[in-house]
């Protein structure tokens, strides 16, 4: 038999061995819960929240198996049966099945369950089809299955779980006992599950009302590491799908775009074997690159098909070392730690280099290979930057690794912006904590990478030398959009190890200019919202009031960016109602080429449908094009050409004031009232015109 033949026989029985699409228990672990009752929870990125409507609940029963063998209802608030699970405790007459069909997890402090200890099974039915339902328990240590109940009320095949592995801990004590989660996701629409598992207490149970019609649970899961170089991609199908177009590519764009080169093919079933001899990418997957796929469900039958999918990923693990620990550039590392890493992909032995000086430890070539993934470098020195490297050996060929770097602690550090921060200020004050030796330091600031990391006090990127306790260093005006790149060395005469070279850090400017985001305020003059929104306070015409009643002023729970936003009262019974913010320094707006503001809004269905208008300099008004804008209850961006501003008189060059209100100052009429919130208040470029068609 040929090598070839081997192979797919193998492969055949692996796959086989390993079926795509069964039902599956996953843990759910982030809920919130408030006096008890279920507000929300978390699973797979997505927020499902009580009170939008897309749980719901369904009817849980409890039954028992006498000596006759006939499955038997417990009726609730019938006495206990005789013929009870041998070995199991006292069946509890009280935690009926109704119990579990609600979102509390205690009733006036009570905790609330539906108990199987002392019976069989437990059966939850909903009067809908789905295939996902959600499940909290208390004490997340019981062991016992979970069938589905398919639509024709037969049992599906039984889903194992020992000691609730599958569970997850969401940290909330239920009475001395903390509730764990779990999710079971089911391959075809059900109406219920039965859960057969001896002391098994369910606080609530519910289910999603609807099945996506997109395809959903991609396996593997996107994000995450694959390590292998083929793989058995699957999913669940949406509600209307005959068919599945699959994408499948290394290039985002492609697979987004659906560039032909990416399509490969049109298929009834919901898993494609990719990377293996005779289906895609027969020469297999390559290691260190990261793949993308879509699918798109398709019924020629529905006037919306195809129903365009997400684009999912996964990656391959490269051959070099990845994943150290401590994480590249990490700081305030202990002076005993231990180094380690994830090996890489086919890798057998592992070579470390290690040292304070980073050309020393680029250029090694001359290292004791190991079997094992980690490594002590003794102990360390305080306030030292260290760097390591660690190859890889997979038997045919030796894979150098990235250079990694850690400071230990007592090293100059909580640099403000944090590494790696991005939408910061153009005006930003650099500030850091010394280090334990330092009696001075040296700055070092610029827009190229390596000439920052390289930079001595000879060069231009040198900005100049402060003493301890003067850390903070103001750049000046920083470019648009920009990733800037500084570091900090520290110095003192009287030690050996002196000077100290800092970590490079980094950080990039916005791509606005910030007019307003309603941060810097509080409740103390002169720093009220109302201080600088001037509102219609003892101004009998002008009905407005920024900021709230009474303390705190600004709105801190409904904001868009940040951590607070402006709350704008308004009554417009024969008023007007406008609030007014003088500028101070941002009065140029035509800088960078912006040409367009935004600003964000949330208003509420209650509220009275006044128009709502942006004012600049007191006389150019531009309306929403919404007159019912201050009802639409959730947070809407509002961009305006600025020539619309332009047109009307004034120089953005020079804007003077800008004003938020809602009527016609020069048409009072009556009117109603409300209440809308104001956030993220910039200037962006306008969009690139599209290319001119071919």
């Amino acid at each position: 038999m040929c090598r070839k033949l081997i192979c797919l026989a193998f492969f055949a029985l692996v796959v086989m061995a390993a079926p795509v699409g069964a039902d599956t228990l996953s843990g759910l672990a982030d809920v919130t819960v408030v006096d008890g009752a279920i507000v929300s929870f978390r699973y797979e990125g997505t927020e499902y929240v009580v009170d939008d409507g897309v749980l719901a609940l369904g009817t849980t029963t409890r039954w028992y198996i006498p000596p006759s063998g006939v499955e038997t209802l417990w009726v609730d608030g019938t006495p206990t049966p005789d013929a009870t699970v041998s070995g199991t405790s006292t069946v509890k007459a009280g935690d009926v099945g109704p119990k579990a069909d609600n979102f509390l997890f205690t009733l006036n402090g009570s905790t609330n369950i539906s108990s199987i200890d002392g019976i069989d099974f437990q059966e939850t039915v909903f009067p809908f089809l789905t295939n996902t339902l959600f499940h909290f328990e208390r004490g997340g240590n019981d062991t016992g299955t979970w069938q589905a109940i398919l639509a024709d009320g037969s049992l599906g095949a039984p889903v194992a779980f020992s000691a609730a592995t599958a569970y997850a801990d969401t940290g909330v004590s239920v009475n001395g006992q903390n509730a764990y989660g779990v999710v079971f996701t089911t391959d075809v629409p059900v109406k219920g599950v039965r859960i057969t598992a001896s002391g098994h207490d369910t606080l609530s149970i519910s289910a999603l009302t609807h099945i996506p019609v997109f395809a959903t649970r991609p396996n593997p899961a996107d994000g995450a590491l694959h390590e292998d170089t083929w793989v058995n991609i699957s999913w669940s199908p949406g509600s209307f799908a005959v068919s599945h177009n699959v994408y499948f590519g290394d290039n985002f764009d492609d697979v987004n775009d659906g560039a032909e080169s990416t399509f490969v093919g049109n298929q009834a079933g919901t898993d494609l074997i990719v990377g293996f001899l005779g289906f895609a990418y027969p020469d297999g997957l390559v290691p260190g690159t990261t793949y993308y796929w879509r699918i798109d469900e398709v019924n020629d039958t529905e006037p919306n098909s195809p129903w365009k999918g997400d684009v999912w990923s996964f990656g391959i693990p490269p051959k070099t070392a990845y994943s150290p620990a401590p994480a590249d550039t990490a700081e305030s590392v202990d002076l005993n730690a231990d180094l380690s890493w994830t090996a890489g992909f086919g890798a057998k032995l592992h070579t470390v280099y290690f040292g304070d000086n980073f050309d020393d430890v680029n250029n090694a070539v001359v290292g004791l290979p190991q079997a094992t993934t980690t490594y002590t470098p003794g102990p360390l020195k305080l306030a030292e930057t260290y760097y390591w490297r660690v190859d890889e050996f997979d038997v045919t060929e030796t894979h150098k690794g990235d250079i990694w770097s850690f400071t230990t602690q007592g090293a100059v550090g909580n640099p403000n912006p944090s590494n790696g921060a991005v939408g910061v200020t153009q005006t930003p004050i650099l500030t850091w904590s010394p280090g334990v030796y330092a009696a001075s330091h040296q700055i070092y600031f610029g827009t190229d990478k390596e000439a920052v990391k390289n930079a001595d006090t000879g060069s231009s990127e040198y900005k100049g030398t402060g003493n301890l306790g003067s850390q903070s260093y103001d750049p000046g005006k920083l470019s648009w959009f920009t990733t800037y790149y500084w570091r900090i060395d520290e110095a003192n005469n009287v030690n050996p190890d002196s000077p100290w070279t800092g970590n490079l850090w980094n950080f990039t400017t916005v791509d606005f200019i910030l007019i307003e985001d309603f941060e810097d305020y509080n409740d103390y003059p002169p720093d009220e919202i109302f201080s600088t929104w001037i509102d219609g306070w003892e101004v009998p015409e002008n009905g407005s009031m920024a900021g709230h009643p009474d303390p705190p002023f600004a709105e801190t729970s409904i904001v868009h960016g940040g951590g607070q936003s402006m709350p704008l009262y308004y009554d417009n019974n024969f008023t007007y109602s406008e609030a007014t913010m003088t500028l101070v320094s941002v009065r140029d707006w035509t800088e960078e080429g912006v040409g367009v503001l935004s600003l964000w809004f949330y208003g509420d269905a209650a509220n009275a449908a006044e128009r709502m208008y942006v004012a600049l300099n007191g006389i150019a008004v531009v309306y929403h094009a919404n007159p019912d804008a201050a009802q639409i209850a959730t947070w809407t961006e509002w961009p305006i050409d600025l020539q619309e501003f332009a047109t009307q008189g004034v120089n953005l060059a020079n804007v003077n004031t800008i004003s938020i209100g809602f009527g016609d100052k020069n048409n009072l009429q009556a009117g109603g009232s409300g209440l809308v919130f104001f956030d993220d208040i910039r200037l962006y470029r306008p969009a690139p015109e599209p290319e001119p068609a071919p």
